[in-house]
């Protein structure tokens, strides 16, 4: 309910909302139909893409299987690979942040196997509430309404480092923009480079606030966007 109050607010006032992954526990689109649970938040979405403001979300380790339903009928513009666009002037690398780094090795074997066209096509016969049944059982969101532990800080610390390195690389971004963790971070990392972290929705209720011509800001969301 509190992101869904924070996504109306912020359709009122941007030109563009991004949302850069795990904006669902879990979705897949099955043969048979789709994830679900969610056609709240799918209609909310509905009304603000048809309103004009644009969205955009990066597949996260937990919905990167969306495609044509989340595309043509709900109008999102998703992506499932990391990609460069240019957000309020700022000229922006944008991904999820699964699988970037160091380290994460159980995980990196993990997400080529469920991935993989063969793991897809066998999902994607399933019924969708036994789909949506073992996804479930998988999941570990509950763990995400405590502070973050030292596996996930260790997870962030490898992410942070390997922004900065990319950042350096590429002198021509603006801004490289991940969630993953979920531990919020904004670093200046000089020559008007920024990366951000934008932490969670579960426990941190954070979120990057970009205006055209000030500097990137990281907020918590206490009722309203400033």
């Amino acid at each position: 309910m509190a992101f869904r109050t924070w996504l109306e607010q912020a359709a009122e006032i941007a030109s563009q909302i991004v949302l850069n992954g795990d904006l669902f526990d879990f979705w897949f689109e099955y043969q048979w139909g789709n994830t679900r649970g969610y056609d709240v938040t799918l209609l909310q979405l509905r009304e603000i893409v048809d309103a004009g403001v644009p969205i955009t979300l990066m597949g996260g380790n937990h919905d990167w299987w969306g495609g044509k339903y989340l595309r043509e009928e709900i109008g999102l513009d998703f992506h499932q690979d990391p990609f460069i666009t240019r957000l309020a002037g700022f000229k922006t690398l944008l991904a999820h942040g699964d699988g970037l780094g160091t380290g994460d090795l159980r995980y990196r074997a993990a997400k080529l196997l469920l991935r993989g066209s063969i793991t897809r096509w066998a999902f994607g016969i399933l019924p969708p509430a036994l789909g949506d049944l073992i996804a479930n059982g998988v999941s570990h969101t509950k763990d995400r309404e405590r502070a973050p532990d030292a596996k996930a800080l260790e997870r962030a610390a490898a992410l942070e480092a390997w922004a900065i390195k990319e950042l350096r690389a590429q002198s021509d971004l603006d801004l490289l923009l991940l969630g993953h963790t979920h531990v919020p971070k904004i670093i200046d990392v000089g020559n008007r480079q920024w990366y951000i972290n934008t932490g969670d929705w579960v426990y941190h209720r954070s979120f990057a606030l970009l205006r055209d011509g000030e500097i990137p800001r990281l907020i918590e969301w206490k009722g309203s966007i400033p």
